[in-house]
């Protein structure tokens, strides 16, 4: 089978030479993938933030949920879209997770005193989630740190650049979303390549 370089191309056991722009993006994710799952930077991200507004130590999960209910609300305050609730079942969506471990995940953020829940007008059965003024300002200040991050990594971009990849970024974000990748395409790699 073949073996993939990162130069692009394939093993001389390939018949069928790889197209090395797609190399080099399929590099560049794997690269960006193992640069935000270090375990160090885990560790940095939780050793800062152990002290929460609830007693809790904060988790990256925190600001997934935070996020999560601050654009559901967003959406739902829009006149343009249908009113909704923001419930644990439309941050399980938002999130692409299971309902059970969005149920967990938002009990998780409610400890840690970001986001509040009330009950629903709707339906007593169910409850509203918001932001707590903790969770707000937790919201602002992580947008912050994420633009500075991104504004220091591009600091030598031209303001053309940066546009050009925002929009290239987006619509490829959007590809993904329509058509991910699915487990099958993993279990055939192995599958193809010999491998128990």
């Amino acid at each position: 089978m073949a073996t993939e370089h990162a130069s692009g191309g394939l093993s001389q056991d390939s018949a069928e030479p790889a197209d090395p722009v797609l190399s080099e993006i399929g590099l560049a994710l794997f690269h960006l993938r193992r640069v935000w799952i270090k375990p160090d930077l885990m560790k940095k991200i939780r050793a800062q933030t152990s002290g929460g507004p609830g007693g809790r130590p904060l988790q990256l999960s925190n600001l997934m949920v935070v996020h999560a209910v601050a654009a559901l609300n967003a959406a739902a305050e829009d006149p343009d879209s249908p009113a909704a609730e923001v419930t644990v079942g439309a941050v399980a969506e938002r999130l692409e997770i299971d309902p059970s471990t969005a149920s967990r995940l938002v009990g998780h953020a409610i400890d840690a005193g970001l986001v509040s829940r009330r009950p629903s007008p709707v339906d007593a059965r169910r409850a509203n989630l918001g932001l707590t003024e903790a969770g707000r300002r937790v919201r602002q200040v992580a947008e912050r740190s994420r633009r500075a991050y991104l504004a220091s990594l591009m600091s030598d971009w031209t303001p053309e650049e940066r546009t050009e990849f925002a929009r290239l970024l987006t619509r490829f974000a959007e590809a993904a979303v329509q058509a991910p990748a699915e487990l099958e395409g993993i279990e055939k790699i192995f599958r193809e390549a010999g491998a128990d």
